[in-house]
């Protein structure tokens, strides 16, 4: 064994034996609990960043430990490899995006490799392979025989710069996700799938998911938005028309002073064929962001239509207006308005001087005031005819009743959830795998003739889809008639919500899957990702899963079985302000900065003598240069070293704050590891343990070595806190430097001790442990070495301290041993110096004794 620690030079060589031993390559075996542990498959951008390391480092540490623990495990990695980056990244750099993309695959797979997880590489999957998106495509075919995709024409969030469709998750304030340019409504033919027909399972299946954070849950269900009310039909005046509208309020239905519709709404474009005002208007909406979550704040805008609507119960004259918050594709496109019980409606009341019809009173008889806000809480009836007194809940079933049996209403369970839109207009996904034929006619592509293959040698011009410019590759034949083929492809969630299936079965070619396989890996069993994929990636995942399950595919209902959301990597930003008022943000690694004696930063320096404002701790990002190279960390101290730091600066689910010094750290503990294992091995134990031999020091250590055992099991494997994990080992690492090696038994309890502490890091820090663990004398392969177990009985404490008060106040702690009985531990206490001294001249009227623990003497 070498006396310095060198990384380099170690993990270089374990992750050659890694790689020619396939050691993490598995296979089903039935004789053995599986464990399937996934982390996110990256997007291959070209450099892995901190937030990269974050999450695969969480998986590998359960992956490995899993292993240990004697499951078959199958921690898989591959490529979420479609998406609109590539093509903008091939435009800028004038090459292909297939080329770009398999440059970036290959270099950031060798940065996966240095950083040692223990993937099995020979399931690495690429989702723009065509033999990945053949399946994807073959079961849009069979979900349209189905009934579960359609097209229609559609209202759409359209992003003008990337020329795509956007899905609502993917509009953030109002501009697209990835360019940050305002996004606008646009009408074009689209592809759905009906996640809405899954919408009351997607809910319910929430329930059997007590290890997903329930942040997580409560995303989804505020995002599915199951609501019970009634939709209602109002007759229009002077016409047979009708409109319909969705209420989860018809206690307030007598209040109702307008009607509002949407910019798309029939009536709406009926009304403007005359009324060139309104024409502009409805335009004007038109183009309005569209994002849902703007609607609270955005400036109300409306106009009249000059119709009006019939109340069905009154028969009252209800005037209809076009509004910029209702939305043609939410609901019904019309919206009954109550002024003076909704916010929203009643800033409209207010700008466009409407009536405001109190109906319900606060239930505490309190009065009611609203001429500054609407009053939205449930109350009682009023000013509602027979249903006057009448709390919430009377009120609402009342006046439901009454509707459904005039036969203009029934009872109604809606969601906010919309089917989802996967066309997208870029070129660089799977091609939507239908065609339509001279008739008109859409058909899809037979299997036969699947995959329909995305042609990678194309050149990108920034203007238009390669296949929508190259009328050449729309033609096709169907059963000898030609045919065009749908140029639009595939949103790429469409790729991201199975991948996890194909991990079980990559190399299958008689299908989508191969059912055996598949159910005997799925659920994962430890699903990690970012939180910011509530709404968008993890609700597709599970409905997919259904959508695999209701096809025979997989027999399980969800495809995850427990989620760990990481939180996010911050680092210092740093900049001055340039001669042009411009910000030039400096990267904390080429900062000098000074702390105070709290260690805040009080003054920063760049190389070039800038002295700095710092902005504090903020998200990694190419905008303010304050991203960290993972590749210059691992270059600098090792890829153990990183890994270590990333465990221990903070818990798995809270945000990290990278700081170098605290790498720095980390780097001297491994060393410190390194040389305690060096040490010893200068005078290796010669003789095993002899437990009854061990004088009242060694038992100590041994009862500490085997506690820590017990906290790290529980900390990485249940509670998933691998900080307190690494902090327990770490105060035992002392205590370990401290201890004494003159004896035999000294040597032996020393042996037992650092080949413990060498597996409980091995998940965390793989290479250095693989090495440690040769260097003890061990003969097997620490990858599959069970993982340490506390012993019991060593844990059993020998003494107790027990804490000695006088009169309320600790005056002595005591040590004695475990079997004293109170009587014992109360002489023991009186023989105290500084307890005797307190007790001296007075008198002992009671003693309390709480066991092991405190003895209380009150006197006077």
């Amino acid at each position: 064994m070498q006396e310095q620690y060198r990384p380099d030079l170690v993990e270089s060589r374990i992750q050659k034996f890694w790689q020619d031993n396939k050691t993490f390559k598995v296979q089903q075996d039935p004789q053995k609990e599986k464990y399937y542990c996934l982390s996110m498959f990256p997007y291959p951008s070209g450099r892995l960043h901190m937030g990269h390391v974050r999450n695969y480092t969480i998986g590998d540490v359960v992956s490995r430990y899993q292993r240990m623990n004697g499951k078959n495990v199958l921690q898989p990695i591959g490529w979420d490899a479609f998406g609109l980056p590539a093509e903008n990244a091939a435009i800028k750099n004038k090459a292909a995006p297939a080329t770009w993309t398999y440059d970036n695959i290959e270099y950031m797979k060798n940065q996966l490799k240095m950083l040692g997880f223990s993937y099995d590489w020979d399931r690495e999957i690429a989702t723009c392979k065509p033999q990945y998106y053949k399946w994807e495509q073959w079961f849009f075919t069979e979900l349209y025989k189905k009934g579960l995709i359609y097209k229609k024409t559609s209202t759409v969030n359209w992003c003008p710069n990337d020329q795509t469709v956007l899905a609502n998750e993917q509009v953030n304030d109002g501009c697209c996700w990835r360019c940050d340019t305002p996004v606008e409504q646009k009408e074009i033919p689209q592809w759905f799938v009906k996640i809405t027909e899954y919408a009351e399972q997607l809910l319910q299946g929430l329930d059997q998911l007590p290890d997903w954070p329930d942040q997580v849950k409560a995303m989804q269900r505020n995002w599915i938005g199951r609501s019970e009310g009634v939709e209602i039909t109002f007759k229009m005046q002077d016409s047979d028309e009708n409109v319909t509208v969705y209420t989860t309020r018809p206690d307030t239905f007598y209040g109702v002073s307008y009607l509002a519709v949407a910019a798309g709404h029939p009536l709406a474009e009926q009304a403007a064929k005359d009324n060139p005002e309104l024409t502009k208007f409805i335009q004007e909406c038109r183009n309005t962001k569209v994002a849902e979550a703007e609607l609270a704040t955005m400036e109300k805008k409306g106009m009249f239509t000059g119709r009006y609507a019939l109340h069905p119960i009154t028969g009252e004259a209800v005037p209809v207006w076009v509004a910029n918050f209702v939305l043609m594709h939410y609901g019904t496109g019309a919206v009954m308005a109550v002024p003076a019980h909704d916010q929203r409606d009643w800033e409209f009341a207010q700008k466009y001087n409407l009536p405001l019809k109190p109906v319900i009173t606060p239930a505490d008889g309190s009065a009611l005031d609203i001429s500054k806000a609407a009053y939205t809480e449930h109350g009682i009836a009023i000013n509602s005819a027979e249903f006057n007194g009448l709390d919430f809940e009377k009120a609402f079933n009342g006046i439901a009743d009454k509707l459904e049996a005039m036969g203009v209403g029934k009872r109604q369970v809606n969601y906010r959830l919309r089917d989802w839109g996967v066309s997208r207009q870029r070129y660089w996904g799977a091609p939507i795998p239908m065609m339509t034929l001279e008739n008109g006619e859409v058909v899809p592509v037979p299997l036969a003739d699947l995959p329909v293959v995305l042609p990678e040698d194309v050149v990108m011009d920034g203007v238009q889809s390669p296949i929508k410019a190259d009328p050449n590759w729309a033609k096709a034949t169907y059963n000898g008639q030609p045919a065009l083929r749908e140029t639009d492809t595939f949103d790429t969630f469409m790729e991201s919500s199975w991948y996890y299936a194909r991990y079980t079965c990559p190399d299958y070619q008689q299908g989508m899957l191969n059912s055996e396989e598949a159910n005997y890996w799925l659920p994962v069993d430890q699903y990690i990702g970012g939180i910011e994929h509530a709404t968008m990636h993890l609700l597709y995942f599970r409905f997919y899963h259904k959508l695999l399950r209701d096809a025979g595919l997989l027999a399980c209902d969800e495809p995850a079985t427990k989620l760990l959301c990481q939180g996010m990597v911050l680092a210092d930003a740093f900049y001055y302000t340039s001669e042009t008022n411009e910000r030039i943000w400096v990267s904390p690694t080429k900062v000098t900065v000074t702390r105070d004696e709290k260690g805040r930063i009080i003054k920063a320096v760049d190389p070039e003598g800038h002295e700095l404002v710092h902005a504090g701790m903020t998200k990694m990002s190419k905008s303010k240069n304050n991203g960290i190279d993972p590749q210059e960390m691992v270059e600098k101290y090792g890829a153990d070293t990183v890994r270590l730091f990333m465990m221990f600066a903070s818990p798995a689910e809270m945000t990290l704050e990278w700081q170098e010094s605290g790498v720095e750290g980390a780097n001297r503990f491994l060393r410190r590891l390194w040389k305690l294992v060096y040490d010893y091995q200068q005078q290796p134990a010669t003789t095993a343990i002899d437990v009854k031999a061990l004088n009242a020091e060694q038992k100590a250590l041994r009862r500490d070595l085997h506690k820590t055992i017990a906290k790290v099991s529980d900390d990485i494997g249940r509670r998933q806190t691998f900080n307190t994990a690494i902090a327990a080992v770490m105060e035992l690492m002392n205590k370990l430097t401290k201890a004494s090696l003159e004896t035999e038994q000294d040597k032996a309890v020393m042996k037992e001790a650092l080949n413990a502490v060498v597996k409980m890091l091995y998940p965390i820090t793989p290479h250095i442990c693989f090495q440690l663990w040769q260097d003890l004398g061990n003969q097997d392969v620490i990858d599959f070495s069970p993982w340490v177990v506390a012993d019991e009985k060593a844990m059993i404490d020998d003494e107790k301290l027990v804490v000695v008060q006088v009169n309320g106040k600790v005056r002595g702690k005591v040590t004695v041993p475990a079997s004293a009985s109170e009587d014992e531990i109360k002489a023991t206490a009186m023989a105290d110096e500084n307890v005797k001294k307190h007790l001296d001249g007075l008198n002992i009227i009671k003693v309390i004794y709480v066991p092991g623990k405190l003895l209380s003497f009150v006197a006077k």
